[in-house]
């Protein structure tokens, strides 16, 4: 039985739900992996210390999970000590293993990294493709100025060079034209946010033709599921 020091997060879960997988109670709502040196903050939610730490960075932080403020949390050293006792089993290669230890087992894992991949395959196969507008996601207007035709390397570029000081808030037509994307939210401070936001190509890394949902939810199921 889970100890009441879980608190909050254990009847929540990290994904708000109370129906979600036992391991959630472990897992990290910013990484999604299991906790690493876990703080738990005032209203009640727990994170990995260093994503802690990156969620603190901007001028008015907030809990990523409630969206209450945020401020400097306190070692849960009850959810530290759950999880070096308790013991899951790698999905992959069916080894038991601490969850203390997961992280560095499923990265060296060759079988855990086949099961994901096979979870992210199976989610990707679309018989039933169908033709839909697709966004241009490969030049961009200046939010700023409204010129056109942008690479992102170049709209980064060009709004350090010629917007600098421009404390408009404007919406980042990079993240617009995303799938996930909120065309009508305005960042507070652009250029920070494509400073850290915008160090590489979204192309690189995403498959826009993916199902983007059916596919997280494969891969969460595979990776946090316990037998």
């Amino acid at each position: 039985m889970m100890a009441m020091a879980l608190g909050r997060q254990e009847q929540e879960g990290a994904f708000g739900s109370l129906t979600v997988d036992p391991l959630s109670r472990f897992t990290c709502p910013v990484c999604l992996e299991v906790f690493e040196n876990p703080v738990r903050v005032k209203c009640g939610h727990v994170f990995c210390t260093s994503c802690l730490q990156e969620c603190l960075k901007p001028r008015k932080p907030v809990c990523g999970v409630c969206r209450s403020s945020l401020t400097p949390g306190t070692r849960a050293l009850e959810l530290e000590k759950l999880i070096e006792s308790t013991e899951s089993t790698c999905r992959g290669c069916d080894k038991k293993v601490y969850l203390s230890k997961m992280r560095a087992h499923v990265a060296s894992c060759s079988k855990y990294q086949s099961y994901i991949m096979e979870g992210i395959k199976a989610a990707t196969k679309d018989p039933l493709h169908e033709t839909r507008d697709v966004p241009n996601r490969f030049t961009f207007p200046c939010p700023y100025c409204l010129e056109k035709n942008f690479d992102q390397d170049g709209l980064v570029e060009h709004c350090k060079k010629y917007h600098s000081l421009d404390r408009r808030q404007v919406v980042c037509p990079i993240c617009a034209s995303m799938p996930w994307g909120d065309p009508n939210y305005r960042s507070g401070n652009f250029m920070e946010h494509i400073r850290r936001r915008h160090k590489f190509s979204y192309d690189t890394f995403v498959d826009y033709n993916v199902d983007e949902d059916a596919m997280m939810n494969e891969v969460l199921r595979r990776s946090l599921m316990d037998k």
